[in-house]
Formats: C-alpha cells, sequence, structure tokens
C-alpha cells in the first residue's frame, strides 16, 4: 500500500491563501461596485448607483496622487471586475501559478501605493473595500499581511507544480 500525504504545510498554505485571497478580492470587488451607494437599492443600482460607485471609487484612486486623473479613471473602472475574475480565478485553482503570481503582483502594488500615502501622512480614505475607511497603520498591516499569503502561495503553488501528487505517483515497492 502507498504511504501518501495529500496535506503537507505548502499545500494547506496554497488553500488557505486561495480561499483567503479569493474571497478577499471578490468582496473587495463586489463592494466597490455596490456597497457604497446602497441607499439607492433596488430601484437605480444599476443605472445610477454603479456609476457613482465607479467615480467615487475613481476619486479614490485619484487621492493617491501616482497617476493622471485620466488613469485613475481607467483604474478605476477595470479594477472591480479583474479583482472579481481574479477572486474567481483564484478559488477555481485553475492554472494557480498564473493567478496566484498575478495577484501577488497586484497585491505587492496595492502595499506600495498604501504604505506611500501612509508615510506621505495622506488623510485619504483607503479604497480598498469600496466603503469609505481612513488610511491607518492597521490598513499598511493588513496588505503587508495579504501580500506575504499571496508571495508564500505563489512560491509554494510553483514548488508544488514540480512535484508529482502523491495519490498519483507510481507504488514503490
Amino acid at each position: 500500500m502507498m504511504q501518501s500525504r495529500p496535506f503537507n504545510l505548502r499545500r494547506v498554505i496554497i488553500w488557505i491563501g486561495r480561499l483567503v485571497l479569493g474571497g478577499i478580492f471578490i468582496y473587495a470587488g463586489f463592494s466597490k461596485l455596490l456597497l457604497p451607494n446602497t441607499h439607492l437599492w433596488p430601484m437605480f443600482v444599476l443605472r445610477f448607483s454603479l456609476s457613482m460607485n465607479l467615480s467615487s471609487f475613481a476619486q479614490q484612486v485619484e487621492s493617491y496622487k501616482m497617476i493622471s486623473p485620466e488613469a485613475s479613471q481607467v483604474v478605476a473602472h477595470t479594477l472591480p471586475f479583474v479583482e472579481i475574475v481574479l477572486g474567481f480565478l483564484l478559488l477555481i485553482g485553475w492554472r494557480l501559478r498564473i493567478w496566484s503570481s498575478a495577484i501577488t503582483v497586484i497585491m505587492v502594488g496595492f502595499l506600495a501605493a498604501v504604505t506611500r500615502a501612509y508615510l506621505l501622512h495622506m488623510d485619504i480614505n483607503c479604497g480598498c473595500f469600496g466603503t469609505p475607511e481612513k488610511l491607518t497603520g492597521m490598513t499598511v498591516v493588513r496588505d503587508g499581511v495579504f501580500t506575504a499569503l499571496a508571495l508564500l502561495m505563489t512560491i509554494f503553488a510553483f514548488i508544488e507544480a514540480r512535484k508529482p501528487h502523491p495519490w498519483s505517483a507510481p507504488e514503490k515497492a
């Protein structure tokens, strides 16, 4: 009988990373689209509230003063949808190395932007989850933890991809 250990520390961290980061990315994307202006629900949510939420998110992106106002509009109108798609792809686990690498790059960018704004003492809203949330040291710590989890998940996904799965490995005599 084959001795196998389908769950080791690397696989557990990959699963935790997929569930946590995938869920957070899906929640962040949907919250940027739907949460800030829920007082219009359900009458005008798709026609007016969605465009108002994206324009208020564009103002939050612009408040970081890292990109032009036109680029802020592009980021605000694409980022929520990218977050939702990447979150679902991470949860599914298909082509994990590609999507975990993309999530890691995005998380490093988020961490750099939030850290820069915090160190420059900018009094702005984070914009992380759509609702107004002041940028604090805990925001930087939270993004740092999520970035570390994304980096670990990506590294372990590449390591695990080189090894055969224990259930599919040939039996040793």
